[in-house]
């Protein structure tokens, strides 16, 4: 039988658990396990220096406007995250995104389909597309990178074919998609309970972990840690909501970008197929010798981000309320795969979360509107997201380095 323990017991264990995790963080830190804390940094001192040169940047407006604009690019890098897992890349999301927006003005407004029709339409020609990808990648051994160029330059061939000679198809103004994009945000009351959610449901896995380990007869964990955890998160949440409240509050468009998020985390996290894919982009050989089926995961991982990469499209449509010859080109495969990067995705395979395409767009995406705030140039901009996204891959290499030095990697 376990031995019971008394209250003085439970309070030294819980001492422990609380002292242990801090320990166990810095640990990591030591190692090269970063974390998320390179994006928290970056954010702190993104708002700092913003901030100072124009107090615009944190009111709860621009805020708005900054999570509605965050919400397609933050799809396409999700994709971004799902071929960065296996140490692929696509460069063919932003020629992607702007043929799913042409697709969208040609059969929605132009041929008269019903807009549900013509969104599927564009995730079935999304998952076509990423299935030549993988099937290239795996029957012929062509490197990503250079079917995916390849693919860039016919993606955006097809949109200036589609487009015609107007170069550009207005949406209406008042449909639901552009609604969506521009003016639609979540009850007050929703936008509390989602804040709330996540910190209760860390709170019950954590009881519900200790369950079982007792019933295993294994000494349940100290539960101190995951409250301390789910109170910080929390917090921040909820005051989140209610910064964003003083001003429109929490855009529909943004809420359903977290939603796929979490949706791509449990499936990387609590599936077969998401421990697959870190397995093989750990190291394919050794995935291929344990069983797992390494051509199919990657044409899954191909398919999921061109998909995702489509539907952004989708979401940008709706944001601009138009379908034109730009749409896609510019910055948005930079800033699609510095998101993913910078969020934690290591480049070499292996390592990342669906989580890292939210933390990491909302980095860009606050330098960009950042730069725009203080009137900056385009030309600016380029460089500065650039220079970002090279320092996110050092630190990248440096905490890779790191992790193999200590037996981590």
């Amino acid at each position: 039988m376990t031995p019971k323990l008394d209250r003085a017991d439970t309070r030294v264990r819980h001492d422990a658990g609380l002292a242990g995790a801090l320990k166990k963080f810095s640990d990591q830190v030591r190692s090269g396990d970063l974390g998320m804390l390179p994006v928290i940094i970056g954010l702190l001192l993104i708002s700092a220096v913003f901030t100072s040169l124009n107090p615009v940047f944190l009111a709860p407006n621009n805020l708005v406007n900054l999570l509605f604009d965050a919400a397609a690019v933050g799809l396409i890098a999700l994709g971004v995250v799902c071929v960065l897992l296996l140490g692929e890349i696509d460069l063919s999301i932003g020629s992607m995104s702007g043929l799913s927006s042409a697709i969208i003005g040609v059969l929605w407004v132009n041929s008269g389909v019903p807009l549900a029709v013509a969104i599927c339409a564009v995730l079935a020609n999304g998952a076509l597309i990423g299935f030549i990808y993988g099937f290239l990648r795996n029957k012929f051994e062509m490197p990503s990178f250079v079917a995916t160029l390849a693919g860039l330059l016919a993606l955006l061939g097809m949109q200036l074919y589609i487009l015609g000679p107007t170069g550009s198809i207005n949406l209406p103004f008042t449909s639901p998609l552009v609604r969506f994009g521009q003016i639609l945000i979540m009850p007050a009351i929703l936008s509390y309970l989602v804040a709330l959610l996540p910190g209760v449901l860390i709170v019950i896995g954590a009881v519900l972990t200790n369950a079982k380990r007792t019933a295993a007869n294994l000494s349940p964990e100290s539960l101190s840690v995951a409250i301390v955890k789910a109170a910080l998160l929390t917090v921040g949440l909820v005051f989140s909501v209610y910064y964003l409240e003083l001003g429109r509050g929490v855009p529909w468009m943004f809420g359903a970008f977290v939603l796929l998020v979490v949706v791509l985390n449990y499936g990387l996290t609590r599936t077969k197929w998401g421990r697959s894919m870190f397995a093989v982009g750990g190291n394919a050989e050794a995935a291929r010798r344990s069983g797992i089926n390494v051509f199919r995961i990657r044409m899954s991982a191909f398919v999921v981000c061109s998909v995702l990469a489509s539907l952004g499209g989708v979401f940008a449509a709706a944001r601009l309320a138009s379908a034109s010859q730009q749409a896609g080109t510019g910055d948005v495969n930079l800033n699609a795969i510095a998101a993913a990067v910078i969020g934690g995705t290591s480049l070499f395979g292996g390592r990342g979360s669906a989580w890292s395409a939210l933390l990491g767009v909302i980095v860009i995406m606050a330098i960009s509107n950042g730069l725009t705030l203080l009137n900056l140039s385009s030309s600016l901009r380029y460089m500065i997201t650039g220079a970002v996204l090279a320092i996110a891959v050092i630190v990248d290499s440096l905490a890779r380095r790191s992790r193999a030095s200590h037996g981590r990697a």
